[in-house]
C-alpha cells in the first residue's frame, strides 16, 4: 500500500500550524522573520468640557470604575454623590492585610494575621504596561508601582501524573518544547512539505529561525549540548578554579514532554495581558482603592446597601439601608451611574426598559478563589531560588504566585497558594475557610515540601460567597454580546451603567475604567445637549 503524499502547505497554514504546536510566541517569531508581524495601540480618555449648569450624579459603587467617574465628574463641575456598600473604597480593588476581619456569605468570618506589610489581593493582582488608563491613574493618585513577574524560568510546571509527580523547571520545559517543536518544523521545511507560495528564500529564513529559537545543532537536532544546557539549565553550573568543568543536563524525551502536557502552561505568559511589562501597587492592590478614597474623601458614603432604584423625567431617586444601623435612607440626583454589578443589580429593584433589565438579568458571573498562605521564612527563595513569577500545576489549587517585592527578607513571607476557577472552585468553596487553607496545603506540598513545616496563617476568598459581588466578573459569551450588550450599556432614560461588566475587558480594572470612562462621555453630552 502506497501512502498519499501530504498537501502542500502555505504561508497561513504554516503560521497557523507553528501557533496551534508551539504557541503565540513561536508564531510571532516565525512571522517576524518573515515579515508578516504587527501591533496596535490604544488611545486615551477625552476630557469633560461646558458649562454643567450645577447637574447631579448619583454614583452606586466606590469601586474604580464609581470613583474614576466622580473623579472626572467633580473636576467637571457636576455635583457627585457615590453611595458604597461597603465600609472602605475599591470594590473589587482589596487587600487583606493582617487584622482584617472579612466575613463572607454563610456567616464564615475570618480573621486576617499576616505580619505588618504583607498581604493577600483577594481581586486583582497585575497591572499589564498597555492598561494605560489604569497607570495613568496611579500617577495621578501617587500610587507607587514596582514589577510584576508573571514568567519566572526558576518556577515550576507540576503535573501529579507526569515525571513520577517531581515538578519541573519552567526553563526546562519551555527550552525542551521550544527544541523538540524546532526540530519537528525543522524537517518538515527539509522534506519540502511546504508549497511554492513559500519560497525557497522563506524556507532558508525560517530554518535558520527554527534552528536559533530551538537551540539546534548543524542537523537540525535537538539534543544534550552546552547550547542546549545555556537554555535549559545546567546539570552542575560552570564554577571556579579547578571544579569549574560544567555538566550538560538532559532534555526530557519528547514523548515523555508531550504526554505530561506541562507545555500548556507556557502559553500563560503569551497572552497579551500578561507580556511584560506588568506591574502591582507598593503595598497592595487595594492602595489603588485607598489613594481614590482621600481624593474623594466626603462625597462616598459608606456602608450604604442599595435596595431601589428608581427614575422618572426630572430624575433619579435611589433608597438605601445604612448597615451600621442609621436605618432607610434616600438620595436622589439628576443622573444615575449604576457600578453595582449585574450579579447584585439584578437583585434590586430598578426602573429602566425590558432590553437594559433582560441584559442584566443575563448576565452571569464567574467563580474563582484565591488563598493566601503565610510561612516562616521565604524558603522559595532561601532553597529554590524563585524570586517572584508563577508556578502552574494540575491540581485544583491551579497555581502559586511568589511575592514580587520584600525579596531577600529574613521574615515571613505570603504566596498565593491557590488561585482557580470553574468546578475545583465551587468544589473549594465548599469547604470552610480552614479546610480551603488546609487543603491548599495538601496539594502546595506536592511542589513544595517545606509546606508542612513552614505554615503559619492563611486566608481563602471564595468570590461567589463574597456579598456584594456574588462572583469574580461578568462573563460574555459571543451569543451573550450579541444579545444585550449594547443594551446593557446604552444610556436608559436617566440611568447608565459601568464597569467591567460593561466593557470588552471584563474582569480587568482597565475594562471598568474605560467603560466608566465611555459612560461619563456619554451622559456628559446628554447634559449638554438638554
Amino acid at each position: 500500500m502506497i501512502d498519499k503524499p501530504a498537501a502542500p502547505m502555505n504561508r497561513r497554514s504554516l503560521f497557523k500550524l507553528i501557533g496551534a504546536v508551539a504557541g503565540s510566541a513561536v508564531m510571532y517569531q516565525a512571522m517576524s522573520e518573515l515579515g508578516h508581524a504587527g501591533e496596535s495601540g490604544y488611545a486615551g480618555p477625552i476630557p469633560l468640557k461646558g458649562d454643567v449648569k450645577g447637574a447631579s450624579v448619583l454614583i452606586l459603587g466606590a469601586g474604580v470604575a464609581g470613583m474614576s467617574a466622580a473623579l472626572e465628574l467633580r473636576n467637571a463641575g457636576y455635583k457627585v454623590q457615590v453611595l458604597e456598600y461597603n465600609d472602605r473604597p475599591g470594590g473589587r480593588n482589596w487587600s487583606l492585610y493582617g487584622g482584617d476581619t472579612y466575613t463572607e456569605l454563610g456567616g464564615f468570618t475570618q480573621h486576617v494575621q499576616f505580619a505588618e506589610g504583607l498581604y493577600l489581593n483577594p481581586g486583582p493582582w497585575r497591572i499589564p504596561y498597555h492598561h494605560r488608563a489604569l497607570l495613568d491613574y496611579c500617577k495621578r493618585l501617587k500610587v507607587a508601582l514596582e514589577p510584576f513577574t508573571q514568567v519566572n524560568y526558576a518556577a515550576y510546571l507540576h503535573s501529579a501524573k507526569a515525571f513520577g509527580g517531581k515538578p519541573q523547571r519552567y526553563r526546562e520545559v519551555q527550552a525542551d518544547f521550544n527544541g523538540h517543536v524546532g526540530e519537528l518544523l525543522a524537517k518538515a521545511a527539509n522534506q519540502s512539505r511546504l508549497d511554492e507560495s513559500v519560497s525557497r528564500e522563506d524556507k532558508e529564513v525560517l530554518l535558520e529561525a527554527m534552528r536559533d529559537w530551538g537551540a539546534l545543532d548543524k542537523n537540525y537536532e535537538y539534543k544534550k549540548s552546552l547550547l542546549v544546557s545555556e537554555r535549559r539549565g545546567y546539570l552542575s553550573d560552570p564554577g571556579g578554579g579547578l571544579t569549574s568543568d560544567s555538566v550538560d543536563s538532559d532534555p526530557l524525551a519528547f514523548h515523555d514532554l508531550m504526554q505530561s502536557r506541562l507545555w500548556s502552561s507556557i502559553s500563560a505568559g503569551h497572552v497579551y495581558e500578561f507580556q511584560s511589562s506588568i506591574f502591582q501597587p507598593v503595598g497592595g492592590m487595594g492602595m489603588i482603592g485607598k489613594a481614590f478614597g482621600r481624593e474623594l474623601g466626603p462625597l462616598i458614603q459608606y456602608n450604604a446597601k442599595v435596595t431601589e432604584i428608581k427614575q422618572d423625567g426630572r430624575g433619579v431617586t435611589v433608597a438605601y439601608q445604612d448597615t451600621q444601623g442609621g436605618g432607610a435612607k434616600v438620595a436622589q440626583a439628576d443622573w444615575c451611574i449604576c457600578t453595582i454589578p449585574a450579579s447584585i443589580l439584578s437583585q434590586i429593584p430598578i426602573t429602566v426598559g425590558a432590553p437594559m433589565k433582560a441584559a442584566i438579568d443575563a448576565l452571569y458571573y464567574d467563580s474563582a478563589i484565591k488563598v493566601g498562605l503565610q510561612f516562616k521564612r521565604r524558603f522559595w527563595e532561601q532553597d529554590e531560588s524563585i524570586y517572584g513569577g508563577i508556578s502552574f500545576t494540575d491540581l485544583p489549587n491551579a497555581l502559586i504566585g511568589y511575592p514580587n517585592s520584600r525579596y531577600f527578607d529574613d521574615g515571613p513571607g505570603v504566596l498565593l497558594g491557590a488561585y482557580t476557577f470553574g468546578a475545583n472552585s465551587f468544589q473549594y468553596a465548599a469547604l470552610s475557610p480552614e479546610d480551603r487553607i488546609k487543603k491548599t496545603l495538601e496539594y502546595g506540598s506536592q511542589i513544595h515540601p517545606q509546606y508542612k513545616t513552614e505554615f503559619q496563617h492563611g486566608v481563602a476568598v471564595a468570590w461567589h460567597r463574597v456579598p456584594w459581588t456574588l462572583g469574580c466578573a461578568g462573563h460574555w459569551t459571543d451569543e451573550l454580546r450579541a444579545k444585550h450588550y449594547d443594551d446593557l450599556c446604552a444610556i436608559d432614560g436617566r440611568i447608565v451603567l459601568a464597569g467591567e461588566h460593561a466593557s470588552r475587558l471584563p474582569a480587568w480594572q482597565e475594562g471598568a475604567l474605560l467603560s466608566s470612562l465611555d459612560a461619563i462621555r456619554r451622559l456628559h453630552e446628554r447634559v449638554l445637549a438638554g
